[in-house]
């Protein structure tokens, strides 16, 4: 997956709490055999004003002008709460989202996420807040080596992360990748091991 360093974008206000992994991607958008395309049925439900015709719905806030495409989030509290659905991460991530900053998370949500390459981004809930109401387009700078989110009047806000969410995003990647960085000590265990016991081994 694509390393996660620093991020400068628009942030598109979705200010909702308890907005479920159905809401992200509903069942009827799950139906393709690949992750391609998945962003398309991101939100359908709230993106189109004809989901089967994919009519946009002008009042939806990815489809107004300024928002199109913002590659951060902004998001209520416990954001991805419902299923384990993976497919909500993958309909992010296809359309282009590689940050959602929202108070809390789902779980299972937040840890899919990290392990997509998107940064589940935790601040207090007036802080987001503040964000998404603003009467503008908001452009966030996001730095995930130094913890911070800079915003337009150059304020930088800190957030924390546990540091193994941290080091998978940074170096692109995911649980597999981080435990073969091991490789040498997991093998000088098993060889030890081996030696040990070698009745084991028969």
């Amino acid at each position: 997956m694509d390393k996660f360093t620093r991020l400068t974008g628009v942030a598109a206000p979705l200010f909702r709490a308890n907005v479920d992994t159905d809401a992200i991607i509903p069942s009827r958008e799950m139906k393709r055999v690949s992750k391609e395309g998945l962003g398309e049925g991101m939100f359908a439900d709230w993106r189109y004003s004809d989901v089967a015709a994919r009519v946009e719905n002008p009042d939806f806030v990815l489809n107004r002008l300024g928002y199109r495409k913002a590659p951060i989030l902004l998001a209520g509290p416990n954001f991805g709460c419902g299923s384990s659905r993976e497919h909500a991460v993958w309909a992010l991530q296809d359309y282009g989202i590689r940050c959602v900053i929202a108070p809390s998370f789902g779980a299972i949500f937040q840890s899919n996420c990290v392990r997509n390459g998107i940064l589940p981004l935790v601040l207090p809930e007036p802080a987001v807040a503040a964000l998404a109401t603003a009467d503008r387009p908001q452009t966030l700078t996001i730095d995930l080596a130094a913890q911070t989110v800079r915003v337009p009047d150059g304020t930088e806000l800190p957030f924390t992360i546990a540091p193994a969410d941290k080091e998978m995003l940074l170096e692109g990647l995911d649980a597999i990748g981080i435990t073969l960085k091991r490789l040498p000590a997991i093998q000088d265990f098993e060889g030890g091991y081996r030696a040990r016991y070698p009745w084991l081994f028969f």
